[in-house]
C-alpha cells in the first residue's frame, strides 16, 4: 500500500538526479514537495536553482546559507581529531551530509512536513549519512529514498534524462563531463563514468580548486597558520571567521597543487569506489595543526588521539555523526585540545606540504632537556633502570627459546 504523505522536504541540488527525483516524487504521492538547498560553498553551482526547482514542480524553494556553521560545528571538530579516512581521504564529502540533513530537518519541521527524501543511490554512502542522521534528528518522519523504492523504474542515467525530457524539466546535460562531482568548502571529489576505471589517469583539464603540480610557481611560498585550542584562527597574521579561513587556505593552497588525491576506497555497504579529490586548503591546515600539536600535547595523549582517529573517521565517513560513540569519542579529544595553541611555519613547492617551523606559548618542548650538548637536568644514568626493566620480558623469552 502507498504511505501517505503529505509535504516533504527534499535535499536538492538541482542535478539530473534530484530533478527527476522532485517530478516523481509529487507525481507518485501527489504531496506537496518543497526543494531545500544548503550552501555549504558550492559556488556557481547555485547559480538558477530557485527557478529551475519551481518550474520543475516544487511549491517553495528554500536555500540556506550554512558555510559558517558547517566549517565551525562540522569542520573543525573533526581537524581536530586529524581525521583521515583510509590514508587519504580528508572526508570533505562525509562530514558535509550531517550538517545538510540537520537543516533539512529543522526546515521540514519550520514547514510542517511529514517527511524528508533525499536523491543518495542505493550503492553509496550518503544514504545511510542522511538517514541515521534522520533516525537521530528526527524519528518520527518519513524518509523517502527513491533508488530503494520498489515502483521506481529507473536503471541508468538515460532512463532518466529520457524522463526529464518528457516532461520538460530543465536539466543540462554535458557531455564533456562523463562523471559525477560533489563540490563543498572543503574539496570537490570526482567518481564514476570514466573514472570507474582504476587504471586510467584522470583528465587534468578536470580539476577545480588545484593547478598541477607540474605546472605550480617555481618559487616556493612559506605560510603561517596560527591556532587556538585545536581550531585554526589566521593564515599569515590575518584573523577569519572559519568559512572564511578554509576559503583562504584553499586559495593559498590550490595555486601550488596541494591536495590531490586518487584512491580506491571501501564504503560502507561493502564496495569498493574510485574517488579522485581534491582538497587543498584540508591539507594544508591538517599539516599545519599537527605541527602545532607536536609541542603542546602530552606523548600518551598524541599516541591516544592518532588510536582513536581511524575509529573517528569511520565515524564520520560510515554517517554516525550523531551517534553518541561520536560524541563521546569528541569530547575526549576536545579536552585534550584545551592546549593545541601556537603558530605553525609551512612551505608549499610543487603539490607538497613541508613543516619548517613551529612555536607555542604552551609548548612541552624543552631545548636545554632536547640538546644532545648539554644535561639540562636529565641524568642519563637513569637510563641504566629504564632499560633493564623493559629488557626483563625479551630476556625471559630468549631463556625459553634457549632451552632444548
Amino acid at each position: 500500500m502507498k504511505e501517505k504523505i503529505r509535504r516533504l522536504v527534499l535535499a536538492y541540488s538541482g542535478g539530473l538526479d534530484t530533478s527527476v527525483i522532485l517530478r516523481w516524487i509529487k507525481e507518485y504521492y501527489g504531496c506537496e514537495v518543497i526543494a531545500f538547498c544548503a550552501d555549504i560553498g558550492q559556488a556557481e553551482e547555485l547559480s538558477g536553482l530557485e527557478e529551475k526547482a519551481l518550474r520543475t514542480g516544487a511549491s517553495k524553494f528554500c536555500l540556506e546559507d550554512l558555510r559558517e556553521e558547517f566549517a565551525r560545528e562540522f569542520v573543525f571538530p573533526m581537524l581536530r581529531c586529524g581525521a583521515v579516512y583510509e590514508g587519504y581521504y580528508l572526508l570533505g564529502t562525509s562530514i558535509a551530509r550531517p550538517v545538510i540533513a540537520k537543516r533539512q530537518v529543522e526546515v521540514a519541521r519550520r514547514e510542517g512536513a511529514d517527511a524528508v527524501g533525499h536523491g543518495a543511490t542505493g550503492k553509496g554512502n550518503d544514504q545511510v549519512r542522511f538517514e541515521l542522521a534522520f533516525a537521530r534528528l528526527a524519528p518520527d518522519l518519513k524518509v523517502v529514498a527513491p533508488w530503494r523504492h520498489p515502483d521506481w523504474r529507473f536503471q541508468s542515467r538515460q532512463d532518466l534524462i529520457a524522463y526529464a525530457n518528457e516532461r520538460g524539466i530543465p536539466v543540462p546535460v554535458s557531455p564533456e563531463k562523463p562523471y559525477s562531482t560533489d563540490r563543498n568548502l572543503l574539496h570537490v571529489s570526482y567518481e564514476g563514468g570514466i573514472l570507474e576505471d582504476p587504471w586510467r589517469e584522470p583528465d587534468p583539464a578536470m580539476f577545480r580548486m588545484t593547478v598541477a603540480p607540474e605546472d605550480a610557481p617555481d618559487e616556493p611560498e612559506y605560510v603561517e597558520v596560527e591556532y587556538e585550542a585545536g581550531d585554526p584562527v589566521a593564515i599569515n597574521g590575518k584573523r577569519m571567521t572559519p568559512a572564511e579561513l578554509i576559503a583562504y587556505a584553499n586559495k593559498i593552497a590550490g595555486a601550488h597543487g596541494v591536495g590531490r588525491v586518487d584512491l580506491v576506497e571501501n564504503r560502507f555497504v561493502g564496495i569498493k569506489s574510485r574517488g579522485v579529490y581534491e582538497s587543498p586548503g584540508v591539507t594544508l591546515l591538517m599539516h599545519a595543526h599537527r605541527a602545532v600539536e607536536q609541542l603542546t600535547l602530552d606523548r600518551e595523549e598524541l599516541h591516544l588521539r592518532d588510536s582513536l582517529m581511524t575509529r573517528y573517521a569511520e565515524l564520520v565517513y560510515y554517517g554516525f555523526w550523531f551517534a553518541p560513540e561520536r560524541e563521546a569519542l569528541q569530547a575526549l579529544i576536545d579536552h585534550m585540545q584545551r592546549r593545541v595553541t601556537g603558530v605553525a611555519r609551512l612551505k608549499l613547492y610543487k603539490g607538497s606540504v613541508s613543516i619548517v617551523g613551529r612555536k607555542s606559548s604552551r609548548s612541552l618542548y624543552d631545548p636545554a632537556l632536547a640538546s644532545f650538548d648539554e644535561a639540562g637536568g636529565y641524568r642519563h644514568s637513569d637510563a641504566d633502570g629504564f632499560i633493564r626493566l623493559n629488557a626483563l620480558r625479551l630476556r625471559a623469552l630468549s631463556r625459553l627459546s634457549s632451552k632444548p
